[in-house]
């Protein structure tokens, strides 16, 4: 089977162990840059180019697309979906999660408990706007944030506005959630493919940080999830159509909030937490639906 990894840089940990358990399997597979491929967008014959070659066709494609290049990064995956790629998460459920305001309406349509939310781009009554989130302590977040990048905990009211304020002068648009204060720096992520969670580890925020953030100097550990927060983990991925995702979840006095849902969820975290073959699992997943009976019929 031929797998391209959509990726910026194919030197990170969960490149390189998409590639080894491609390899191990027995399957070719080529890191792609993104933003070096172009398009031709035609009808009889769709094609991606790259490095001034033609590429051929995939029995799959892996997306590694940060946010920062989304637009361009779910343009090319549409081009390999048009030429019959199996994606492991399609472009337009990956545009569907990156948008936080449309995957936290989805969900919350859903009846998949989060944190109170209030979404505003420059409101004329901050304080009508910290009241609908219960008040402060409260966080701040930019719309366009990754890994705890552009979220701020505000303590008090006066701190609230002030953030508000200063994000509104930026032209930005913003999330106020309420503080889960019980939850004490913690969050559950459970690593999802399919239908199925195959991992869960709780991240604790480095002392005087309230975010989990590995990528911020949290740590990890394993951890035992409940009934509750298996399905409402894997829930939430069905609800944005996803085929594999990271989803974060506050466990609060009122039961388990999911926070966020992650399309391109790192692997380097939860592997070296729990010792599992995250990036085999991925590739079993896609042998089974990139090309149904592929194992039966290689052997591979």
């Amino acid at each position: 089977m031929k797998i391209a990894i959509l990726s910026r840089d194919g030197s990170l940990y969960s490149c390189k162990r998409l590639r080894e358990a491609a390899e191990s399997r027995g399957h070719q597979i080529e890191i792609i840059d993104p933003l070096s491929c172009y398009m031709n967008i035609n009808p009889a014959e769709p094609t991606v180019h790259y490095e001034g070659r033609k590429l051929d066709k995939y029995h799959a494609v892996i997306p590694r697309i940060g946010s920062a290049i989304t637009f361009y990064g779910t343009a090319v995956l549409r081009q390999f979906e048009m030429l019959g790629s199996f994606p492991l998460n399609e472009s337009v459920a990956i545009t569907r999660a990156r948008d936080k305001l449309r995957s936290l309406q989805l969900l919350a349509r859903e009846g998949i408990d989060l944190p109170i939310t209030g979404f505003a781009h420059s409101p004329d009554d901050t304080a009508d706007l910290i009241a609908l989130v219960g008040g402060a302590p409260l966080v701040v977040k930019l719309v366009e944030g990754t890994q705890g990048i552009g979220v701020v905990l505000a303590e008090t009211r006066q701190a609230a506005e002030s953030v508000i304020d200063a994000f509104r002068g930026l032209n930005a648009h913003i999330l106020v959630q309420e503080y889960i204060r019980e939850a004490q720096g913690c969050d559950i992520r459970c690593l999802v493919i399919g239908k199925r969670v195959v991992a869960a580890i709780e991240r604790q925020a480095k002392a005087g940080e309230f975010r989990s953030n590995l990528h911020r100097g949290g740590t990890a550990c394993k951890v035992q999830i409940t009934e509750q927060e298996r399905n409402i983990a894997i829930q939430a991925v069905t609800t944005l159509g996803l085929d594999i995702a990271g989803v974060d979840i506050l466990r609060a006095n009122r039961g388990p909030l999911v926070m966020e849902v992650n399309a391109s969820p790192g692997l380097e975290g939860v592997e070296t937490t729990t010792g599992l073959d995250i990036a085999g699992m991925m590739i079993d997943y896609i042998e089974l639906r990139a090309k149904p009976g592929y194992r039966l019929k290689t052997g591979g």
